[in-house]
């Protein structure tokens, strides 16, 4: 008899350990639990941690509250200004109501997932290509909430909806770097005309100031040459100053004291006339002078009493 009430109770209590071990369940830190008893919502979510649940009739389903990064797959649109572009994004949620999740949606990521990229076209269709290039903020605030509206029913929250990429056609990429490239050099001869603008009013400036003072000119001339003089690479070329041939040209015409004053210079002779060019050419050119005879040799004065055959 003992050993038949021995044997119950080791059979009992196989039984339980067996059915512990099948109704016990863990859920973690990050996780909810749903409990679906026969098929229908029974009680609560259950929270993290150890739960018992009963076999073979109740059915939990752990819910992941993390937040999920889900991609966009790239989608190809035409812009509101008639550009085909291709834009991806990435799209960051996370579940609130574990029980909606499980109930409301059959699979709330793939559910997530269509509505992004169904959304996102939407997006691409109303907006401009500048928009899409310069202005992403005000895009990813209209695709967070066009996301959000329909995912609230699901127990999905939508955190965050970045648009990562956009891609453009080679022609456009060209096209809109040959608008940069021309509107840069706009803007750079407009700099270009404003600099030789101010620079003409402060030379004028200049040339004012240096008319009223000439030694100002002579100073200014000292100045280039010294800053030309300080590279070692160069010749230096330096130029003779007007003023100065003009105060030797003043010097030079001045008489000096004491002399008599210059006679004024001859007029110059008038061209002859076209007749008496004629006349000249008609007269004979005038006889050669005879050439003079030479002159006799001055007589030699001897002295008395010489003999000329001594001399010899």
């Amino acid at each position: 008899m003992l050993q038949e009430l021995l044997g119950a109770a080791l059979a009992a209590g196989a039984v339980g350990i067996v059915y512990a071990g099948a109704a016990a369940r863990v859920v973690k830190q990050y996780e909810r639990g749903v409990v679906l008893r026969l098929g229908r919502l029974r009680g609560e979510v259950r929270s993290p941690g150890f739960t018992m649940v009963i076999p073979a009739v109740d059915r939990l389903r752990k819910v992941n509250m993390q937040i999920v990064t889900m991609p966009i797959p790239a989608q190809e649109g035409i812009t509101r200004d008639n550009v085909t572009v291709r834009v991806d994004a990435v799209v960051y949620f996370r579940v609130v109501d574990a029980s909606a999740a499980v109930i409301n949606v059959e699979d709330y990521r793939f559910a997530v997932s269509q509505m992004a990229q169904t959304s996102l076209r939407s997006i691409i269709g109303k907006s401009e290509l500048d928009d899409l290039l310069s202005n992403r903020e005000k895009l990813n605030e209209g695709l967070e909430l066009m996301i959000d509206s329909p995912a609230v029913g699901w127990g999905v929250q939508i955190d965050r909806v970045e648009i990562k990429d956009v891609s453009l056609p080679e022609s456009m990429k060209r096209s809109m770097a040959r608008q940069a490239e021309a509107d840069r050099e706009r803007r750079a001869r407009i700099i270009n005309a404003d600099a030789e603008l101010q620079a003409s009013k402060k030379l004028a400036e200049a040339a004012k100031e240096m008319s009223e003072q000439p030694a100002a000119l002579q100073l200014r001339l000292l100045q280039t040459v010294v800053a030309v003089a300080a590279e070692k690479n160069s010749t230096l070329v330096l130029p003779f100053p007007v003023e100065l041939l003009r105060f030797l040209e003043k010097a030079q015409q001045q008489p000096a004291p004491g002399a008599p004053p210059a006679p004024p210079p001859a007029p110059p002779p008038s061209p002859l006339g076209l007749e008496e060019r004629l006349a000249a050419a008609a007269e004979p050119p005038p006889d050669p002078e005879p050439p003079a005879p030479p002159h006799p040799p001055a007589p030699r004065h001897e002295p008395p009493g010489a003999s000329p055959d001594l001399d010899r």
